[in-house]
Parts: structure tokens; sequence; C-alpha cells
């Protein structure tokens, strides 16, 4: 059983900066497609970006294009969301999300582990 626990979440001015890591026990981490994804209050879950097994595709949505970013490090199981210039529209909870198959992509349906989630708050 693949488990997912995301760290990082906390209350931030708007401009700041936070980075949100999601670690990986059990399954085959460095195999699995990865993902993030939020919910903000009132409204439905939202893809923000996902990376390939091995690094070398990401890609996020419009809404944080040019403010986020996604890595991973297969040698420590986690994978990471770097936010930076947050706004308070990214107030969400944040949750990572692994695929088996090596890719990622926007469907949550597609995202077989789900971590428990972590709060971002941004102050205006």
């Amino acid at each position: 059983q693949v488990q997912l626990v995301e760290s990082g979440g906390g209350l931030v001015q708007a401009g700041g900066s936070l980075r949100l890591s999601c670690t990986a026990s059990g399954g085959t981490f460095s195999s699995y497609g990865m993902g993030w994804f939020r919910r903000a209050p009132g409204k439905e879950r939202e893809f923000v970006g996902g990376i390939s097994w091995s690094g070398g595709s990401t890609y996020v949505s419009d809404s944080v294009k040019g403010r986020f970013s996604i890595s991973r490090d297969n040698a420590k199981n986690t994978v990471y969301l770097q936010m930076n210039s947050l706004k308070p529209e990214d107030t969400a909870v944040y949750y990572c999300a692994a695929k088996v198959s090596g890719s990622s992509n926007s469907n949550p349906n597609s995202y077989s582990y789900w971590g428990q989630g972590t709060q971002v708050t941004v102050s205006s």
C-alpha cells in the first residue's frame, strides 16, 4: 500500500513563497507519475501540475504558470511543489497524488493514491 504525506503548508503573505513536499512510502515511487491538486473552499478540485516518473517531463496549469514549479527526488521518495509569488486565490488544501503509470496528467481519476492534504493560506 502506498502512503503519501504532504508537508510544508502554512500561512504566508501575498507575494511570499512556500515549498510543499510529498513523501511516499510503500510501492515503487520512482516509477510513478505524480500530480499536485488543490481544493479551495467552495470550489472543485483543481489540477495544479504534474511530473513524470523520471522528472523529465513537468507541467503546471495556466493559473500557476510562471509562479509554481514541480520537481522530484526519487532517492528520497519525495516530490516538491515550489510556490512563488503567492496570491490570496492560491489559498486551498493542496494534495499530492500518485499515478501508477509513469506519466502524469490532469485527470484525478487516473491517480491511484492520494495524500491527506496540507493547508496553504495566503493573506492579502
